[in-house]
C-alpha cells in the first residue's frame, strides 16, 4: 500500500520453503529495489517473519492478521462451536487498549480454556504480534487487521491458473498469474470506493507516524 492509498503487487516469489533465511532474502530484495521504509507489515503466522521484518526495517511494526488468528482458532474446535468462539473473541480484538484486550481474553480463556486449550495457547503465542494495532485509532485498525488484500490476489491467481489460459509449464503459469493480476476491472468502482475510504486512514497514519509518510513521498 503506497502513501497515496494504491495497492501494489511488488512481486511474486516461488520457493522451496518459507524459512527465516528465505524471508529475509525476499525482504532485502524489496529494500534494495527502493522500499526504504515500511510503517507496518500485516502477515500470517509464518515463523521467523517478524524477525526478518525488523532486521530489514528496524522501525517497522509487524502485525499478525486477525482473520488468520480466527481461522486458525477454528481448527481446534468443532464447527458447531465456531460461531460462539467468534463472538467470544470479537471483544478481544475490538478492545480499546492492550490491557483491556488482555482482560477480555482472560475471560475467554476461563470459558473456553478447558474445552479448547490449544486456542488459548495459539493466542498467547501470537499476542506480541497481535496487539500492536490496538494502539491505533479505528481508521488504521480497519486497514491493518487482516491480509484480505493478499487473499484477494491469491483468489484471482487461482482463477487464472484454472481458466482456459492455464498451461502446465511453470514459466507459463507465472505469466498467466501476472496477466490475471493486471486484468482491468470492468467499471473501476471498487478502486474509487477504496480511494475515498483511504483518506481518513491517511490522516490517521500521518499523525501516528509523524514525519515518515512525508519522507516516503519524496
Amino acid at each position: 500500500m503506497t502513501c497515496e492509498g494504491r495497492r501494489d503487487i511488488l512481486g511474486l516469489w516461488a520457493g522451496d520453503g518459507a524459512g527465516a533465511q528465505y524471508l529475509l532474502h525476499v525482504l532485502t530484495e524489496l529494500k534494495n529495489r527502493g522500499v526504504a521504509d515500511v510503517l507496518m507489515v500485516v502477515c500470517d503466522d509464518l515463523s521467523g517473519l517478524p524477525d526478518a521484518i525488523t532486521a530489514v526495517w528496524p522501525q517497522t511494526i509487524a502485525q499478525t492478521c486477525v482473520v488468520h488468528l480466527l481461522r486458525n482458532s477454528f481448527r481446534y474446535a468443532g464447527c458447531q462451536h465456531w460461531a460462539a468462539i467468534a463472538r467470544a473473541l470479537k471483544p478481544v480484538y475490538t478492545a480499546p487498549t492492550d490491557a483491556a484486550a488482555r482482560e477480555r481474553f482472560a475471560g475467554f480463556a476461563a470459558t473456553w480454556g478447558a474445552r479448547d486449550p490449544a486456542i488459548v495457547r495459539l493466542w498467547d503465542n501470537a499476542w506480541a504480534e497481535f496487539v500492536p494495532f490496538l494502539a491505533f485509532d479505528p481508521e488504521i485498525r480497519r486497514v491493518i487487521c487482516s491480509t484480505n488484500a493478499i487473499e484477494s490476489v491469491n483468489a484471482r491467481i487461482r482463477r487464472a491458473v484454472k481458466g482456459p489460459r492455464a498451461v502446465p509449464e511453470r514459466a507459463g503459469r507465472t505469466q498467466v498469474r501476472l496477466l490475471g493480476d493486471h486484468e482491468p476491472r470492468p467499471t473501476g468502482t471498487g478502486r474509487k470506493r477504496w480511494t475515498m475510504r483511504w483518506k481518513p486512514t491517511l490522516n490517521a497514519f500521518e499523525i501516528a507516524f509523524d514525519g515518515r509518510l512525508a519522507t516516503g513521498r519524496k
